[in-house]
């Protein structure tokens, strides 16, 4: 049986509700507990603002496995098309009775007025969130939908006490998951864009792909988000675009994966990888080798007495999200670290602190499906504590050099297996250093850098065979 979890902005009142409510914070710190049972997630935070404590309630629970309403699928997808629902299309048969200024309140598909329950049905069903604000505009000669995601903190008391009534009705429910859609096989597509100055694909390596699926019977067409309307005709999605959760590439994986098609990257992959917030978890739970690592949600003078306690300066801070070493700062004072993890907590609701560990260079192993396929060291760039430097053209990245997996440490090739485990199956590449004999993981990535003479110059054609094969395998797996 699931047990089920309320999650809200701030803890509420033990005499408020019979149901088993916690805050977001408690939420973030003290699970996944071992030993839990299956757990589901009702996030009744606010999850309009991109990266607030909302959207990270989702975000942790479906990297925790946890089925969680909203998901972060949905929040997208209200984010985006919330504003543009004709009511016309929402009719099922015969024209809806309501009035131009209407508002409803949608819990759990449930409304107070039962004139609108079918069409609050139809809504939730199309965009499952716990709480939704409805309301009805005239907009050329026609009714219009503004539907968006609402949250305990903005209802009046007879809202609350209708929200809280329905709630406790639907926790005694079970969720169901929809059918596997039908397979197919052979056309895949692979996702690019052509315009992108740092792309996880060099035209190169891109070329390079193309043949080796050829060679496989596999038609690898690379194609950008615009001319993938018809995805549907696709058998696999192989993705050579830069991925964030908030943005297409996490769309279209998540698309693909309902399609049932093979996906590389898969959703889970993406949400795993690209916020170091469930990394962090991920890698503490697993008991994974990695810097010490606190995750703020405040920069108060307490907060940061805490940081001091655990760090010295030079540390380094992080955004959640982020790629090719944006959104990474060190900070070497107090004072320093005060404004700018204030800069960040205006644009996330969490940032990262870590401690700073310098090395000449930075391992990173490729592996797909718990294999290591290539190993690369890239070297810092030039005057500069990372690989890459965003504010220097001449020398924006360091050196490299790529070593056969065999010739890798010991402890860098265990801790990179280690880590891939945490996040799945799919292609990732591992970021570690390693200093004194120890291996410390940095991230894992998904989605990550194959460019033609740098992660091929030891295996050449055959990693892009091999990175083939394995796609060929899971179509295969999948049949006609």
């Amino acid at each position: 049986m699931l047990t089920t979890l309320f999650v809200t902005d701030e803890a509420l009142p033990v005499e408020q509700t019979t149901l088993k409510t916690i805050s977001f914070k408690n939420y973030l710190h003290d699970y996944p507990k071992l030993g839990e049972p299956k757990m589901r997630i009702i996030n009744l935070c606010d999850t309009q603002r991109y990266l607030s404590a909302g959207y990270y309630c989702s975000l942790l629970a479906e990297a925790r496995q946890h089925q969680v309403l909203p998901t972060i699928k949905v929040i997208n997808d209200l984010r985006e098309n919330g504003s543009n629902l004709w009511l016309e299309t929402l009719a099922t048969g015969k024209e809806i009775d309501i009035e131009p200024g209407t508002t409803l309140l949608i819990c759990m598909g449930e409304v107070a007025d039962s004139r609108y329950k079918k069409l609050a049905y139809k809504l939730f069903n199309e965009f499952p969130a716990p709480l939704l604000s409805m309301t009805v505009v005239e907009e050329a000669s026609a009714l219009k939908i503004q539907l968006s995601n609402t949250s305990l903190s903005e209802l009046s008391e007879e809202q609350t006490a209708f929200c809280w009534r329905v709630l406790e009705d639907y926790s005694q429910k079970t969720w169901a998951k929809k059918g596997a859609s039908k397979k197919y096989r052979w056309e895949v597509a692979m996702l690019v864009d052509k315009d992108e100055a740092v792309p996880p694909s060099d035209k190169g390596a891109l070329k390079r792909f193309v043949r080796a699926a050829e060679k496989l019977g596999i038609h690898l067409q690379p194609l950008e988000a615009a001319e993938l309307y018809r995805l549907n005709q696709f058998d696999g999605l192989f993705i050579r675009e830069t991925t964030a959760i908030d943005h297409h590439t996490y769309r279209l994986a998540s698309k693909a994966e309902e399609l049932g098609m093979v996906v590389i990257d898969d959703p889970n992959s993406i949400l795993r990888c690209c916020n170091k917030v469930f990394l962090h978890d991920a890698f503490n739970y697993r008991k994974v080798p990695s810097l010490k690592t606190l995750i703020l949600s405040d920069i108060s003078p307490d907060t940061v007495d805490k940081v001091e306690a655990q760090f010295t300066y030079p540390l380094v801070l992080k955004m959640p999200e982020g790629s090719f070493s944006r959104g990474v700062f060190k900070v070497t004072t107090r004072d320093e670290l005060q404004e700018v993890a204030n800069k960040l907590l205006a644009d996330s609701a969490l940032v990262l602190a870590q401690e700073y560990l310098f090395t000449e260079f930075d391992w990173r192993i490729g592996i797909f499906n718990n294999r290591a396929i290539y190993a690369c060291r890239y070297f810092m760039a030039r005057n500069h504590w990372q690989i890459y430097n965003h504010g220097s053209k001449r020398f924006f990245s360091g050196g490299f050099d790529t070593l056969p997996t065999f010739e890798v440490p010991r402890v860098v090739l265990e801790a990179a297996m280690k880590s891939a485990a945490v996040v799945g199956d799919g292609l990732y590449g591992i970021d570690i250093k390693e200093l004194d004999g120890k291996a410390y993981v940095l991230e894992v990535n998904d989605n990550p850098s194959i460019d033609h003479g740098v992660e091929d110059k030891y295996l050449g054609e055959e990693l892009y065979m091999q990175i083939m094969s394995e796609f060929l395998r899971r179509l295969e797996l999948r049949g006609q």
